[in-house]
């Protein structure tokens, strides 16, 4: 497959280059002729740049100089970027001042003639290889291509957040009864397993979740699990996984022995249904121990196995395979005008098209849905032409392969989405995705182009809307605080394929990475990875690691000290990737960050999360200007946080675990620009700030397990939407005791004392809340009133408060009661009024620090 990112890359950097921020970073430098000689060039090469990439696979020369644009393209970036960050450090000298030392360091920045000379030099380096490669480009004779537009923005259309979403459900009525069938059929086996067979993209697994969420099996099976299985079918990994679907612990700190005996503790003489989904090792020893821990439940106990494999069946299965085959004609059709048409009136000459392309999709429901996703927003018959009469279904026909019919719905993406989609490859098969994570994974990457008076944070939601309304995102769970996401495996297949020059997914012994490589995930595919890993991947020392971007880990448990990000891996990184714009060292088994750190001038998201060992941070982390995210949560014996954190003037998320009784020493109270704020297990302390408060675009606020009794100064967070508190105790005077914000939408209570003085507070002050949620509050004996009938007010969820005594509710109002655990009040938005349901399951398995990250 011809990759399609350049075009993309290349027009980031336009739009870079028209950046305010930019403009005012090239007047200071007086390099305005250098950078509009190098747009120009850029713009050139940009006319003809689609009709190369389409044209590449079928011309070598074409490909190197792809190639060496791509590498341009990026020395173009880290040039602006430098630019554009010398500038920023310029600005908070000027405002802060600095000693002689201070100046010192940011010598460059003292003399205005040094500065202008360095950067004219490195723009002039680049702007002749651009200008060799614009000349080279002659030679083969491209067409000037434009670029479709319309493709920027899709109409709107509903999400749904329940475990099944109704539109992938159709046509398997008779498959599932057949699984519910054999499922409820007595036998004298203590564990049965029945394996679902079939190509990628039919629906294996949606057809096993409509059979695990079917009442009959809910009563039949009261211990239901659902695990998603490594690849190799890691023991330990596949263990780990099961007991936290049993019992929402995460263990991933025990070894395999001691996991064997919580296993058979966990499961023993109880009858469960497990879902071992997306089965890919034949490897029988593996299966064969697996197989003999799970024995220990009682008879009747069942497996379901997804595979796409026949071998995999055999070795597995009690039961024969059940073939699952694709969708009729006319269940495919009914599917494909759902995504396709949506509540629309369908136009009888477009369905005509339709009619054939679903014919050509030979019943499978991944395709038949994502290009009823590609065709949502397309009136115009042409357009359905060109994707019914496209030569890809050539490769169908000759290989079954959907992957290159799949891609249709990658290359008729928006330029700015493509990015974005490739990074979802740094991502493993079958992890689930927050929202939120990602977001400021894109932000850190300078992925999303920001629009006037929507903040980044917005534009990202919107980015990940997108790609869930064309299918490539499939969403599993919501939460107060995110949304979570899975890929399906073969649009993971996908994401890889494009974005294999770009990114790379490394173990901790990989040797090399290749040289166009610039994004990097550091994943251990087997537990046994570290028993050879020597303290750094062999590929960070080579010369190919110069130009990385990102460096995250992938697979790796929170709050294990796992041996792999120690202090030689630290230095590694600082001193050989200056130019990293994400850096992830989290769980690490390090005590003190290097001062060095300020020498990632670019860096915009530094992760040092649950680091246990990490006692002391250097005062030279305020000198990364461009720093948009700081994650410190879990850092358990962290003493102190840096002094002059004022000076990360571009922060805009913070979160921290620390020692200290006051944050006002650090200067948090002066981030204009923080966005959230999330304190979590600070137990010492008892003054967040006092006096001046500056922020005034904090949006999100999240308190957990922190001091004895902390004062919160509501009246000067006048842009707070989202407050979370958990086993806090507030202090409410009459100064901010009915002074909640104004533009307060979300609040979520759990283990409060207080929660029915908090409560009161938001009835008499929050006028514009949309969700409450209370949980393990035994102190709650009911909701204040004017809750009861505020129609802004959409749901109310109240988990484990068993003294909690319900007042009848407004007409438009509904309550939804599961198992006596889980209470809902809500006011549905649209369609039949039905109550919505809302699941609480994330809140067993992540506690709220670990929601944030």
């Amino acid at each position: 497959m011809a990759e399609s990112l350049l075009f993309s890359i290349a027009q980031g950097v336009l739009w870079k280059i028209a950046s305010p921020a930019l403009q005012e970073a090239i007047a200071i430098c007086s390099v305005e002729n250098q950078i509009g000689d190098l747009k120009n060039t850029l713009t050139s090469i940009t006319t003809v740049l689609l009709d190369a990439e389409e044209r590449q696979s079928k011309d070598q020369g074409l490909q190197v100089w792809l190639g060496q644009l791509r590498d341009v393209l990026y020395d173009v970036e880290d040039v602006l970027n430098e630019l554009e960050c010398e500038v920023l450090r310029k600005h908070v000298i000027s405002q802060y001042g600095g000693d002689k030392e201070k100046v010192h360091r940011f010598f460059s920045l003292s003399n205005p003639l040094i500065l202008r000379v360095k950067i004219s030099h490195r723009i002039k380096e680049v702007k002749e290889t651009l200008s060799k490669i614009s000349v080279e480009k002659n030679q083969f004779d491209l067409n000037v291509r434009s670029v479709d537009t319309s493709e920027a923005h899709m109409p709107s259309q509903e999400m749904t957040y329940s475990f099944m979403n109704e539109l992938d459900a159709i046509g398997r009525d008779i498959d599932k009864q057949n699984i519910v069938r054999a499922l409820m059929q007595p036998n004298d086996e203590n564990l049965s397993v029945i394996p679902i067979v079939g190509m990628g993209g039919l629906g294996k697994t949606t057809l096993a979740k409509l059979v695990y969420n079917d009442p009959r099996v809910k009563e039949q099976f009261k211990l239901q699990l659902w695990v998603c299985v490594p690849m190799d079918l890691d023991l330990k990994k596949t263990i780990e996984g099961i007991i936290k679907e049993a019992t929402g612990q995460s263990l991933s700190n025990f070894d395999i022995q001691q996991l064997q005996t919580i296993l058979r503790d966990t499961i023993k003489d109880k009858k469960y249904l497990l879902v071992l989904d997306d089965v890919w090792s034949t490897n029988r020893d593996r299966w064969k121990q697996l197989r003999d821990l799970l024995s220990v439940g009682a008879n009747e106990s069942k497996i379901i196995v997804t595979t796409r494999l026949s071998k995999v069946a055999s070795i597995m299965g009690t039961h024969e395979e059940y073939r699952l085959e694709g969708l009729s004609h006319e269940d495919s059709m009914t599917l494909f005008k759902k995504w396709a048409f949506g509540k629309k009136q369908p136009r009888p000459n477009l369905l005509e098209i339709g009619y054939d392309i679903v014919k050509k999709s030979h019943g499978v429901p991944l395709l038949v849905k994502t290009l009823g996703s590609l065709l949502y927003t397309k009136e115009e018959k042409q357009y359905w032409t060109h994707i019914r009469d496209s030569e890809t279904w050539k490769l169908l026909e000759a290989d079954k392969d959907i992957l290159p019919v799949l891609k249709l719905s990658y290359d008729h993406l928006p330029s700015h989405l493509k990015p974005c989609f490739a990074i979802l490859s740094l991502f493993s098969k079958g992890s689930e995705i927050a929202s939120d994570n990602l977001v400021r994974l894109w932000m850190a990457l300078g992925l999303i182009l920001p629009k006037e008076k929507l903040a980044m944070e917005d534009i990202g939601a919107e980015y990940v809307k997108d790609l869930w309304k064309r299918s490539l995102l499939h969403i599993v769970e919501e939460s107060e605080s995110r949304s979570l996401f899975m890929v399906h495996d073969l649009v993971h297949s996908l994401s890889t394929i494009v974005a294999q020059k770009y990114s790379s997914i490394a173990g901790l012994n990989t040797a090399k990475i290749l040289k166009g490589v610039r994004y990097v995930a550091l994943s251990s595919t087997s537990s046994e990875g570290l028993s050879t890993f020597n303290g750094v991947p062999p590929f960070l020392r080579k010369p190919t690691s110069k130009r990385l971007r990102a460096i995250r880990r992938e697979g790796f448990q929170l709050g294990v000290d796992d041996g792999v990000v120690t202090e030689e891996f630290v230095r590694t990184c600082i001193s050989n990737c200056k130019r990293l714009r994400y850096l992830d060292l989290s769980c690490g088994s390090f005590e003190k960050l290097p001062s060095s750190i300020c020498n990632l001038k670019q860096l915009r998201s530094l992760l040092l999360r649950e680091n246990k060992r990490l006692e002391k941070l250097p005062d030279t982390i305020c000198e990364l200007q461009s720093l948009l995210q700081l994650s410190l949560h879990g850092c358990s014996k962290l003493d102190n946080l840096p002094k002059n954190m004022e000076k990360l003037v571009s922060l805009r998320f913070l979160s921290i675990t620390t020692k200290q009784k006051s944050l006002q020493e650090s200067g948090i109270q002066y981030l204009e620009n923080l966005h959230f704020l999330g304190i979590y297990r600070c137990t010492n302390l008892q003054i967040l700030f006092e006096g001046t408060c500056r922020l005034t675009h904090l949006r999100e606020l999240e308190i957990g397990n922190c001091g004895e009794q902390i004062y919160l100064p509501f009246e000067k967070l006048i842009a707070l939407e989202s407050l979370a508190i958990d086993r806090c105790k507030l202090e409410l005077t009459g100064k901010n005791k009915f002074s909640f914000p104004l533009n307060l939408r979300k609040v979520a209570i759990s283990n409060s004392q207080q929660v029915m003085e908090l409560l009161h507070c938001l009835d008499e002050s929050a006028r514009s809340l949309e969700s409450l949620s209370v949980y393990d509050c035994r102190s709650m004996t009911t909701i204040p009133e004017r809750l009861h009938h505020d129609p802004r007010l959409l749901s109310i969820r109240v988990i484990r408060c068993p003294n909690l005594r319900l007042k009848p509710l407004a007409s438009r109002m509904y309550l939804q009661n599961l198992g006596g655990e889980l209470n809902i009040v809500c006011r549905p938005e649209f369609g039949e009024e039905q109550p919505q349901l809302f699941h609480p399951i994330w809140y067993r398995y992540y506690s709220m620090a670990d929601l944030v990250e």
